[in-house]
């Protein structure tokens, strides 16, 4: 399957056409669809339920909690923070032994920033830019702050809130730079950084790079270790349909994982945990950067979802994304922009994640009146996106032309003009 060109067709029989080649259409019957009619546009901020995952929560309910009890963690509960590590090895271009599962994206994000700057000595400052997800912004301010404030950030501006500027990065690299980080996709544009060519550079310089991948695992083609990135960190409730709130992975590069430690010397980050040892030894390799003891059942419905896109395999994926955005991007051109939308996400497809972002002046309320009467879920973000979710393992075409057709009925019919401006606490 190829993405939309001069092929493009902007009616509903070219949808079906393009779901009758769709190689991963049989994945959309592992997932909870309750309601046929609804279109969810938001798998970029919440992954659909996959079926097999009802199954296990009830086998680790039920059977390990319940008739196994405590023994449960000599029979897979302790192992699988590791465990599901190496499986998403596989999905992100890793070797074994390099990432692990466990605790909130922020704490991991956390414990990586803390272990950079250490490592980095009198090195003080800091590159990001104003496309990263403000979680990464807050905890790097608060790092700074926890290391006595001798840190700067620089925080680099986008010249169009849709890509952002590569060679300001480049040019902001410095002896004294010790750590660079960004998020790719970025959560508002989808914009994909160039990660091998700002690694590389960073290294040049002598600066350590940690990239947060929450918007991209699962959906785009990740070479960790192939790209040389020192550290990185991603959510698992997005593309990777691990459940609201599922815990984050942290990687750490082989060769890293002897030199740099986690600020949170937790017991499960001991070398012998089970020694309780009053004195704090870290564990060796990757197991280091655990924590405490991790919500077993919500790290045990992770796995399922893995096993599903392991199955597609990650050229599947990025190909059907490509085409879904790459059709959506069309339909927008053809049947929104005439109705005062525009893009906010890059054409290229080569620097755009699986997400499509729409603007438009009253996005916030077209949101609402699309939720609350149309049957679309899509989600909105600051000050004027319209973000939908395209995720390649349930989405077709068919949804992807019938969500634009609505959305261009709340428009035209005026249904958004009844809704209040005034931002609800969540969006």
């Amino acid at each position: 399957m190829t993405a939309p060109s001069q092929d493009f067709h902007p009616g509903l029989e070219y949808a079906r056409q393009l779901d009758t080649l769709d190689q991963l259409a049989a994945f959309r019957a592992e997932f909870v669809i309750d309601d046929p009619d609804l279109i969810y546009l938001d798998g970029n901020s919440l992954g659909r339920l996959p079926k097999a995952s009802l199954q296990r929560l009830q086998t680790a309910a039920r059977e390990q909690w319940g008739r196994r009890l405590i023994r449960g963690w000599g029979e897979g509960w302790y192992d699988a923070p590791r465990r599901l590590g190496d499986q998403l090895a596989g999905l992100l271009g890793a070797a074994p032994g390099q990432i692990v599962v466990g605790d909130s994206t922020t704490v991991n994000f956390f414990k990586l920033v803390m272990a950079a700057l250490e490592f980095q000595g009198q090195r003080s400052a800091i590159v990001s830019d104003e496309l990263n997800f403000p979680t990464d912004l807050y905890t790097l301010q608060n790092c700074i702050r926890l290391l006595g404030g001798r840190h700067n950030l620089t925080v680099l501006a986008s010249p169009d809130g849709v890509h952002a500027d590569e060679q300001a990065i480049f040019d902001s690299m410095d002896a004294s730079t010790a750590l660079i980080t960004f998020s790719t996709p970025t959560f508002k544009s989808g914009f994909l950084y160039d990660v091998p060519a700002i690694t590389a550079a960073a290294h040049r310089t002598g600066a350590l790079v940690l990239w947060d991948f929450s918007h991209g695992g699962g959906s785009i083609p990740i070479e960790l270790d192939a790209w040389g990135v020192d550290f990185a960190v991603g959510c698992t409730y997005k593309y990777l349909n691990g459940g609201p709130g599922s815990p984050s992975w942290l990687y750490v590069r082989k060769d890293l994982q002897e030199k740099v430690l986690s600020p949170i010397g937790g017991w499960w980050a001991h070398r012998s945990p089970f020694a309780f040892d009053l004195d704090f030894t870290p564990a060796e390799g990757i197991s280091r950067f655990l924590a405490g003891t991790p919500s077993v059942l919500s790290l045990l419905m992770v796995e399922p979802a893995l096993e599903i896109a392991l199955r597609a395999g990650m050229p599947a994926i990025r190909q059907k994304s490509v085409a879904l955005t790459g059709y959506m991007a069309a339909l927008v051109d053809h049947s929104l922009a005439p109705l005062g939308f525009s893009l906010g996400t890059p054409r290229d497809p080569q620097r755009r994640g699986s997400h499509i972002s729409i603007r438009h002046a009253d996005a916030y309320r077209i949101n609402l009146a699309l939720i609350n009467e149309m049957k679309v879920i899509p989600d909105f973000r600051e000050p004027d996106n319209l973000r939908l979710g395209l995720t390649p393992l349930y989405t077709t075409f068919e949804e992807v032309w019938e969500a634009v057709q609505r959305i261009a009925a709340v428009v035209t019919e005026k249904r958004h003009e009844k809704y209040s401006q005034q931002r609800s606490s969540v969006t």
